[in-house]
């Protein structure tokens, strides 16, 4: 993953994160889901960049991020349909790196 990757999905994570706090009032599972799917990118982005580009183990908590992200975007789709598109950009952002 280029910096500029890494960049643009932490740039994704910090208006997703905006997002979130400025709708108010989210459903404590899908915080807590979000925060999750959130630290695991945190790990993954500072594990690639300071092992120059490993992919990340089958067992680790990282792997399917992309598919973590879709998921989690069908279940704010329908409690807060306005966070869902940044979800699923998260997602698809994720899938075209191969996470």
């Amino acid at each position: 993953m280029s910096n500029e990757h890494a960049s643009k999905l932490q740039q994704r994570l910090q208006t997703l994160h905006a997002d979130v706090a400025s709708t108010g009032e989210v459903d404590p599972e899908l915080k807590d889901l979000l925060h999750r799917l959130d630290v695991d990118i945190k790990t993954l982005l500072e594990r690639r960049l300071a092992e120059g580009n490993v992919a990340p183990e089958p067992e680790s908590t990282t792997y399917g991020l992309a598919e973590r992200s879709q998921e989690l975007s069908a279940k704010f789709a329908a409690k807060h349909p306005h966070l869902e598109p940044a979800l699923r950009e998260l997602g698809n952002m994720l899938s075209s790196m191969g996470i």
